[in-house]
């Protein structure tokens, strides 16, 4: 019999034509997210499961599944999995690392931009009030000769300065390790310490993974720290920005808009998370500009993040170790 494979949401066609060659395919075929009882019912005796980011799974889920031998992210963030219990219990697991990047960056500028030159208002009131002309209105901010402050300087961070190099910008960063001088100079780039960062900067951009230290890390000090008037992107993780902090930063006028593409409620393995954007920021269109975390929707790409997952599930049922890998599985421990 073939070895069993669960997606717990839907892929293109093409990816399960490609894992049927080596196993059956247990697909979801819907584009909702499966209730956990019902992705455990499915993959009770699988020897493979394809997980994504609505996905959280714990040591207890791997003791119901014993014949499992990887659990492969089609992602780059694990924070929602026991890495180590899936190390523990002689299961690999598997990222996709790379592919992510570059989609990531270009929609944190488009937030950018359409936050700061109110774009969906403007596209609101052409599809409310008739538009009949030009009227001196809508006021925003440009980017040029201003100042954006990075908090986290990996890759996404790397090409979101290469990217407004190109807008005359100065470019702030804090990160513990710092560019290559010619890469400074051509991004115009800066590295500094949060607080002047903070203080400094018109736009602020995280871009850090979920850790117990990122969690909350915008939060009311930091953002009473920022410069009046300033702007806040969140394209990382929703966690990483306190939300009511940020509706309390926004009526005070601490904070002229926010923009995300991630929410706090997204955190699904953590327990205290929310389980709604607070109303107060969906009620003030104004000054908020949400996307419901397109971050990787990219066509192409996404089909390129399902392919890897599927080669990674492959090598690892083929007895090898995946390419993708982060953990280096021995024998299955004793339950």
């Amino acid at each position: 019999m073939k070895p069993k494979v669960v997606l717990t949401h839907w892929v293109h066609p093409e990816i399960i034509e490609l894992l049927q060659g080596v196993a059956e395919v247990i697909p979801n075929t819907s584009r909702d997210t499966l209730p956990r009882e019902e992705v455990l019912a499915r993959a009770r005796d699988a020897q493979a499961i394809m997980v994504f980011m609505p996905d959280s799974i714990d040591d207890a889920f791997l003791q119901a599944c014993p014949q499992l031998k990887i659990v492969g992210a089609a992602l780059k963030g694990y924070d929602n999995f026991d890495v180590a219990a899936c190390t523990r219990r002689g299961i690999w697991f598997s990222i996709v690392p790379d592919l992510l990047t570059i989609p990531t960056a270009e929609l944190t500028i488009g937030l950018l931009l359409g936050l700061t030159r109110r774009m969906l208002e403007g596209d609101r009131q052409i599809r409310s009030s008739g538009f009949q002309g030009w009227l001196p209105q809508l006021y925003g901010t440009g980017l040029t000769g201003r100042t954006i402050g990075i908090i986290g300087m990996g890759a996404v961070g790397r090409a979101i300065a290469q990217r407004l190099a190109g807008f005359d910008m100065q470019i702030l960063y804090c990160d513990h390790v710092a560019l290559p001088t010619e890469q400074s100079a051509q991004w115009n780039a800066r590295q500094v310490e949060l607080d002047e960062l903070l203080a400094a900067s018109d736009f602020i951009v995280p871009m850090l993974p979920m850790t117990p230290e990122t969690l909350h890390l915008i939060n009311a000090d930091t953002l009473a720290r920022m410069r009046p008037g300033s702007y806040l992107v969140n394209a990382c993780r929703g966690s990483v920005v306190d939300e009511a902090a940020v509706v309390a930063a926004l009526a005070s006028g601490r904070l002229a808009g926010y923009a995300a593409d991630v929410f706090e409620l997204e955190e699904w393995a953590r327990p205290d998370r929310p389980r709604a954007i607070p109303q107060a920021l969906l009620d003030n269109p104004a000054q908020t500009f949400f996307t419901p975390h397109l971050g990787s929707a990219v066509a192409e790409v996404r089909l390129e993040i399902e392919r890897q997952a599927a080669c990674n599930i492959i090598q690892a049922l083929n007895g090898e170790a995946p390419a993708g890998a982060i953990n280096r599985p021995g024998r299955k421990t004793a339950t």
